[in-house]
């Protein structure tokens, strides 16, 4: 058994130091030198490409920490099984700065992509996963919240592989209907009251 305190306390480190290097991708060049002001406002226009990733890695692993802390448990240890599922969760999280580079690089070929998809795909399955395996977890609306974010995001990612088959510089876009989750997850828990009540 581990203490779940301390579970969360690693996790909210990771998540605060993966989303931090999020933006060291994003600069202008060593040797960039601009003639005047337009020169490097012309620059700061072309970083576009790589902040749209870095805003939306940076909008996924804050969305998905501020949901874990909403999720309630009354037990205060996990097993081990629960540990080596958390280790996998917080790997894939490390991993997010870096597909974030490549598809910020490299958003017209497909494979950045696939690999940016694959990591938010996997994430969202392993938390989806941990959910599951969470002592004492309280059936509320957090948790139905937690579930349904998860799915969409499992869902975007399916369908981001499949639009960049055909126009990898759009695919990331369809990552916007993550913001339909919470009013969806509203829309799930009020549903479930009425049919229950």
């Amino acid at each position: 058994m581990y203490p779940k305190n301390r579970v969360d306390a690693l996790t909210d480190g990771l998540f605060g130091v993966a989303m931090t290097i999020l933006v060291l991708d994003l600069r202008l060049p060593d040797e960039f030198d601009p003639a005047d002001q337009a020169a490097l406002m012309r620059a700061l226009f072309g970083l576009w490409p790589k902040f749209f990733p870095y805003a939306l890695s940076f909008y996924v692993l804050g969305s998905t920490w501020l949901a874990n802390i909403k999720l309630r448990s009354r037990g205060e240890f996990v097993s081990k099984h629960y540990a080596v599922w958390w280790l996998l969760y917080l790997l894939l999280a490390t991993c997010i700065p870096f597909s974030t580079a490549v598809v910020g690089r490299f958003a017209h070929f497909g494979p950045s992509a696939w690999l940016y998809s694959a990591n938010l795909a996997a994430l969202a399955a392993v938390g989806y996963r941990m959910v599951t395996l969470l002592p004492g977890l309280d059936h509320d609306e957090h948790t139905i919240d937690r579930k349904v974010s998860l799915l969409v995001l499992m869902g975007t990612a399916v369908l981001c592989v499949g639009i960049s088959l055909f126009d990898p510089a759009k695919a990331l876009w369809v990552y916007a209907l993550n913001i339909a989750a919470p009013p969806l997850a509203r829309w799930i828990g009020a549903r479930r009251l009425t049919t229950d009540g």
